[in-house]
């Protein structure tokens, strides 16, 4: 199945397509804004100092109303307003046309113990229009290990079913 998928996100990367979006058995049913930070901390990594990402930290809101929908955290995890949960597995990543920004990435979604609910039936969340979010390329050196950064981002979330 994943040889499937990875011949038909190579052919769409060939065609000019945007290899983060799902296969065409995918059918949006819901699509957000997230609005919050990624989380980052200093420490050693080979023989340097650098800010490791530990988690972002957002809250979704609908597109058309704005009201707040549900929040994303750690795992991936996104938390629907009626409970429901979903976590998420990076299948594949794409830098953002805007260098300054987060990847784009498309994750296959496991839903959460409950079973039933808004994401219940969600197969693919697609990270698209990222605006902010990366670390910063200084700042983080002997005197600041084991400090933490949150940098602003912006990203469109969209939650896929299977058809």
């Amino acid at each position: 199945m994943w040889a499937t998928i990875s011949f038909f996100l190579l052919s769409l990367a060939q065609q000019g397509v945007s290899p983060v979006t799902p296969s065409p058995t995918a059918h949006p049913v819901y699509v957000v804004e997230g609005r919050g930070v990624q989380i980052y901390d200093c420490g050693p990594q080979e023989s340097k100092f650098v800010w490791v990402f530990r988690a972002p930290e957002a809250q979704l809101f609908d597109v058309a109303t704005h009201e707040q929908v549900g929040t994303h955290g750690a795992g991936p995890e996104w938390t629907w307003k009626d409970g429901s949960v979903v976590t998420g597995r990076v299948r594949e990543k794409t830098p953002s046309p805007d260098a300054d920004s987060i990847p784009w990435l498309l994750l296959e979604a496991t839903p959460g113990k409950a079973g039933s609910g808004a994401l219940s039936a969600i197969a693919w969340i697609r990270r698209s229009e990222t605006h902010g979010g990366n670390a910063p390329a200084t700042g983080c050196d002997a005197q600041h290990v084991g400090q933490s950064i949150r940098v602003p981002y912006t990203a469109t979330y969209s939650f896929y079913g299977s058809k």
